[in-house]
């Protein structure tokens, strides 16, 4: 058995010993009975609205904890019954819907056994402060803000040394960032004033304000849990169009996206230059290095030509060294112009890439076709066809000597 494993089975005994040790056992009567069944109760629905992390090979699982409230309202011994019962609720549920890690058992033992210690911990530290905290105002208050800074401090020094003996954390860097992890005054209030309620209604046997304050913490805690399970959800579908229509090599828009602003375009009214470039005798660079070399170069062309984009202009990789852009909102005039800064910084630069444990400097031209015209519903030219016919124009610049541009304005036609 591993270290950690030892560890948690450690934390388990410890926490036995603490709870049947205690001088200040609890009494089975009808009013802990009562609170162990909402506390139990209530923490499994709240067990759904856990947040889940990973760290190396271990899930962590930060669910809202009430353990505070019931460690001091039931003593060492109540708060062992409690984790024993919750804890092992959760056990059979994961293992019911076959989300149980390999080691969930012992998992569990450590939870009830890092729990107990931690409730009784506050437990002890609320006995001994209470009767100074009642002297001064907000007293109640602020000793429950320290038992829950302490208590959760202790609990995740002991998940920091479970991932120090199981090696998923080397590093003192690491170690304190997972013990800090999540953790603000914010948070901390947040935690001490439910829990400092709850206790204060416990004592006071008013049942129905414990459930409605249950309530109230689980509606709240619904509203922000789907709140940030939308924002997730729209992270991915974002982050998931992204890669859809992205070029992996260079990060600008691939062929999909350019075929999905092709219908967007089309007949949209406005006047639209097509250009298509594409490096020449590329073929010759790949076959004198290597691809790798060639990535380079395909990268350096990319970062040039969006260095040149406007405002609304559009830029594609539509092929392997071929690249496509929409110029848009502007006229022939500035289209060609733009297209000649182009080739101007194409030719005042050149390629730095790794060859053969080297650095070497590799200069390459490019050819471009543009084709002009206007997206007007009237006419008969669709985009698709203005993309081919500026496509021919690459061709006719490439049989001219290539290092130019072709074009051709529709429009003066």
């Amino acid at each position: 058995m591993s270290k950690a494993r030892l560890f948690d089975l450690f934390l388990f005994v410890a926490s036995l010993a603490v709870a049947f040790g205690a001088r200040h056992a609890v009494v089975l009567d009808h009013t802990y009975l009562k609170a162990l069944i909402l506390y139990w109760a209530f923490s499994s629905f709240y067990f759904q609205l856990r947040i889940v992390t990973r760290s190396g090979n271990s899930n962590i699982d930060y669910a809202i904890s009430y353990t505070s409230s019931f460690g001091i309202f039931a003593g060492p011994l109540g708060t062992f019954l409690f984790e024993l019962f919750y804890r092992f609720t959760v056990f059979f549920y994961k293992k019911k819907t076959k989300s149980a890690d390999p080691g969930e058992l012992l998992d569990t033992f450590y939870n009830i056994g890092s729990f107990t210690l931690g409730g009784s911990a506050g437990y002890y530290l609320y006995t001994l402060l209470h009767p100074y905290a009642d002297r001064f105002p907000l007293g109640y208050w602020l000793l429950f803000l320290l038992v829950v800074c302490v208590t959760t401090f202790l609990s995740s020094g002991f998940i920091t040394m479970t991932f120090a003996l199981s090696g998923d954390i080397t590093t003192r860097k690491e170690a304190m960032n997972l013990l800090l992890r999540s953790r603000n005054l914010l948070d901390f209030s947040k935690v001490a004033l439910t829990n400092a309620l709850l206790l204060r209604l416990l004592q006071m046997g008013n049942w129905e304000m414990v459930i409605a304050l249950f309530l109230l913490n689980y509606i709240v805690s619904l509203s922000f849990y789907s709140k940030s399970q939308s924002a997730q959800h729209k992270f991915e579908r974002d982050k998931f169009e992204q890669m859809a229509y992205r070029d992996f090599l260079t990060g600008i828009y691939n062929r999909a996206h350019m075929d999905k602003m092709m219908q967007e375009l089309d007949h949209s009214g406005e006047c639209i230059g097509i250009v298509v470039a594409d490096i020449d005798r590329f073929k010759k660079i790949n076959d004198t290095y290597n691809h790798a070399v060639g990535d380079r170069v395909i990268i350096h062309f990319a970062d040039i030509l969006k260095a040149h984009m406007l405002e609304k202009d559009i830029l594609f990789r539509s092929g392997g060294e071929e690249f496509t852009m929409f110029l848009r909102h502007k006229s022939f005039e500035a289209c060609y112009a733009q297209i000649q800064k182009i080739l101007d910084a194409i030719a005042g630069h050149s390629v730095t890439a790794e060859y053969e444990d080297k650095q070497i400097s590799v200069a390459y031209s490019a050819s471009f076709g543009l084709y002009y015209y206007k997206a007007d519903p009237g006419q008969k030219t669709s985009i698709e066809k203005g993309y081919v016919y500026a496509d021919q124009l690459l061709l006719e610049s490439k049989k001219l000597g290539r290092n130019r541009l072709s074009y051709k304005n529709e429009l003066e036609a």
